[in-house]
């Protein structure tokens, strides 16, 4: 009897968190648990493109990250742009799309410079689309849509009858993508931290105490195996869920 491949995600979204946590265990600054933590995005980037998921979403700054201390900030964004030189022409190499999602316009001028020649540099990619949340917030998301509808209704463009859930989601910045499946923290905590917040409704969590520098594709895959003995049933009867799988 053949067996049957596991089930993988189309779309795993990450919030990688324990960078800080990883550098101080060792006596190092923040700064290199961070710098750490891109050498873990370029493994895992690798092993989504192998697996055959189509997007991969991952928190790297959110709108509450601007709290941080003023340097730490500061380096944070210069590791940004520094990761956007480096590896933007591998991944349009590698046919991988970039999109950044979240409020750019509070980046510098040369930072916004280069997200947009980025995600026009991998625009026509068709691999995997790597969707990096940036002074990202989820709250943010869903307020910019609620702006853009209400504009609309004012223009006479749509009434407010036509507001459906559809309509809300097209209106979200990942309204090009599917929602993710499979969602994945590091770090120990278990909470969302306003990431996708409305994207996430029926998305299955995992979380792991593996700090993120740590995470490694064996860590990916037991995540994947998890999701893949789940029984999504979307508000359907377990039942309901097999009758479909067997039609």
């Amino acid at each position: 009897m053949k067996e049957q491949s596991r089930p993988i995600p189309s779309h795993i979204a990450i919030i990688m968190d324990g960078n800080g946590r990883w550098a101080k265990k060792r006596l190092q600054p923040r700064f290199m648990g961070h710098r750490a933590g891109v050498r873990s995005v370029e493994s895992i980037v690798r092993h989504c493109v192998a697996s055959g998921v189509k997007v991969l979403s991952l928190f790297a700054f959110s709108s509450e990250n601007w709290r941080r201390p003023g340097k730490e900030v500061e380096l944070l964004m210069d590791l940004f742009s520094r990761a956007l030189t480096e590896q933007v022409k591998r991944l349009h190499d590698n046919n991988i799309k970039l999109q950044i999602i979240g409020n750019t316009a509070q980046f510098s001028s040369t930072l916004q410079k280069q997200i947009h020649d980025a995600q026009a540099m991998t625009a026509n990619n068709t691999g995997l689309v790597l969707n990096i949340a940036a002074n990202y917030g989820g709250r943010w998301d869903i307020t910019e849509a609620v702006k853009r509808l209400s504009q609309q209704v004012l223009l006479g463009e749509i009434s407010i009858e036509d507001i459906t859930e559809k309509r809300v989601e097209q209106q979200l910045s990942t309204a090009q993508l599917p929602e993710p499946d499979l969602f994945i923290r590091t770090g120990g905590e278990q909470r969302i931290s306003n990431f996708l917040l409305w994207q996430l409704a029926y998305t299955e969590l995992y979380f792991t105490e593996t700090l993120w520098p740590e995470f490694s594709v064996k860590e990916l895959d037991l995540a994947i195996d998890s999701f893949g003995k789940r029984e999504r049933r979307f508000g359907r009867t377990s039942e309901q869920v097999q009758e479909q799988s067997d039609a």
